[in-house]
């Protein structure tokens, strides 16, 4: 929050923080390993297959830097535990990503706040030196602190204002917040997503993971309209829709057949509608969760989400509480309406760093951009770090 605003000075400031990667430090992008998709999962309509760029990954990690904790008042190593489940945006022919860090302090597993690092080939990252986005004494305090800021999802508007969803997180509830921001270092927080939805009512249930209908223009994903109305998916168990006028202020969408009322197996949600939910036997069996913002495509609405499998009654093939990631094609005109899913994973925790960390078993993909004729997808893994994976463009 406190830098200067232009991409060419963010540069100059990133210039005594690391520049993280392993292995050939060369800025062509390097074949990798093709994530391990079931053969039966890829479809014409999905972005697939994806090749895991192993001369860099993991392109963050954790690291020593230290900033002035504005409620400690004290110097902090803010991401010395860990960095993982990074937003992705295209700016000025960069990829910048927005990611969650943890320190080691904090009661709940570490207090949490987003950081910003930069690329010019989106392999090769620089990182500033203080977050972006953390708790402060402010009129969010009570809902950040100390469990802190996690999880963040990126779009922009049409005026190149960008939106970012996050999980406010107090160590008791998680809570859908949004701020915004026109250069990415300086960030206005806006609270909670559900603040004027039904008087408030909605403000205190657990939620998270907003991802925003977008459609691509060029490198940008654009927050795109459906009938008049921003969309958003969100949830986590089930996977619900919202939506909006401004991008800020948002409606979850309820169920209205009394036939159809169904509590969330794990948080104990209201009636809202569900787009579509876990399935038994597959690895999607445990929950479901928004990934990346939606696209907008020729085919329909393309949903990436994260997906954990059950030990009870999941795929037998993959470890109990893996984390794999789906797709799902939905109406573009009906955001509910499933057209296709994908049968099985397309992509899955492969390379030790994904699993064994501070949760195994872990590919959470939060970040996917268009950049240099490719798909680049940023995901955390383990809880720990974050790598990069890219696809070709149909």
């Amino acid at each position: 929050m406190y830098m200067n605003k232009t991409s060419f000075l963010f540069t100059v400031a990133c210039s005594v923080t690391m520049l993280i990667s392993c292995g050939d430090q060369q800025s062509k992008q390097e074949e990798g390993t093709t994530t391990g998709a079931k053969k039966d999962s890829i479809q014409a309509w999905m972005i697939a297959p994806f090749t895991k760029q192993d001369t860099v990954n993991p392109v963050l990690k954790p690291s020593p830097i230290v900033f002035k904790d504005p409620i400690l008042n004290k110097q902090v190593a803010w991401e010395a535990k860990d960095v993982f489940n990074p937003a992705a945006v295209v700016r000025d022919g960069k990829v910048y990503l927005l990611y969650r860090a943890e320190d080691t302090i904090g009661r709940f597993a570490g207090t949490s706040r987003i950081g910003l690092a930069m690329s010019e080939d989106g392999l090769h990252f620089t990182r500033n030196n203080d977050p972006v986005l953390f708790p402060a004494n402010d009129a969010y305090k009570k809902y950040e602190w100390e469990g802190g800021c996690e999880d963040p999802r990126i779009v922009e508007d049409e005026k190149g204002t960008y939106y970012m969803t996050y999980t406010a997180y107090d160590g008791t509830t998680a809570r859908l917040f949004i701020a915004t921001s026109t250069d990415l270092v300086h960030w206005t927080k806006h609270g909670s997503v559900f603040k004027n939805a039904e008087g408030g009512k909605y403000i205190n249930y657990w939620s998270k993971s907003g991802s925003v209908v977008a459609r691509q223009e060029g490198n940008r994903l654009v927050a795109a309209k459906i009938n008049g109305k921003y969309q958003m998916y969100w949830g986590e168990s089930n996977i619900y829709m919202a939506t909006s006028d401004n991008l800020i202020d948002w409606v979850p969408v309820p169920e209205t057949d009394p036939a159809k009322y169904q509590y969330d197996s794990l948080r104990k949600y209201p009636a809202f509608k569900i787009v579509f939910g876990p399935r038994k036997g597959k690895f999607d069996s445990e929950l479901v969760e928004p990934g990346p913002p939606a696209l907008l495509t020729n085919d329909g609405i393309l949903f990436f989400y994260n997906s954990k499998n059950s030990p009870a009654f999941g795929d037998k093939s993959l470890a109990d509480g893996t984390y794999a990631a789906g797709q799902i094609l939905l109406d573009q005109n009906d955001p509910f309406k499933v057209i296709d899913r994908s049968t099985n994973y397309f992509f899955k925790p492969e390379k030790d760093y994904e699993i064994t960390g501070q949760v195994n078993n872990v590919c959470f993909i939060e970040g996917l951009v268009p950049f240099k004729g490719k798909w680049f997808l940023y995901y955390g893994t383990a809880d720990s770090k974050i790598a990069v994976a890219t696809a070709d463009k149909k």
